[in-house]
């Protein structure tokens, strides 16, 4: 029972770590990359929708990106919700599709990106002890209910931990190598 507790969590924190590594994926080192905007919220039909469901994305140049969308109506939209969007980047639109120029980043530039990443990482650190608190929450139940020994609660404890400390340390590397990735001209 303890041990399906542990693998539950486990797969949580691991589901933080993901989602950790989409966001980072998101936030721009430079380089152009489709995953910058794929995720955009763009407004269709009255609905948010990720941009990579409206149009297709791709790096004719290093420092651009071309969207082209599969409806021609939705390039207003799709302009409006880059603008909003935290990347500052103004696009280009000329009719039938948008052009999207990457600037080399600037020292002040790239000291606001690593802010957002250490942001996003704090995030991740709270998603991930809020799980432990959760099943630590779950361990305490069964204990009282007399379905583990106080012995057990203390073990799964440690044991979840162990486990909290490990996925801590990942999100911790994670962020450093992004912060470098920025930081590097």
């Amino acid at each position: 029972m303890i041990k399906d507790t542990i693998k539950e969590a486990e797969l949580r924190m691991k589901g933080a770590l993901d989602a950790l590594e989409g966001d980072l994926a998101s936030i721009r080192t430079g380089r152009a990359s489709p995953a910058l905007v794929e995720k955009i919220p763009v407004e269709y039909y009255g609905a948010p929708t990720p941009l990579m469901q409206l149009a297709s994305i791709s790096v004719p140049e290093p420092r651009a990106l071309l969207i082209r969308p599969f409806d021609p109506t939705t390039l207003r939209a799709i302009e409006r919700a880059i603008l909003a969007s935290e990347l500052g980047l103004t696009p280009n639109n000329d009719g039938k599709s948008i052009r999207l120029n990457l600037p080399p980043l600037t020292e002040e530039r790239r000291r606001e990106l690593v802010k957002v990443v250490n942001n996003r990482l704090e995030e991740t650190r709270v998603a991930v002890r809020n799980v432990r608190r959760d099943i630590i929450k779950d361990l305490r139940e069964f204990e009282h209910e007399k379905l583990i020994s106080e012995d057990d609660l203390k073990k799964g404890e440690e044991e979840l931990q162990k486990l909290t400390d490990r996925m801590i340390q990942q999100v911790d590397a994670i962020g450093e190598r992004k912060s470098k990735e920025i930081m590097e001209v």
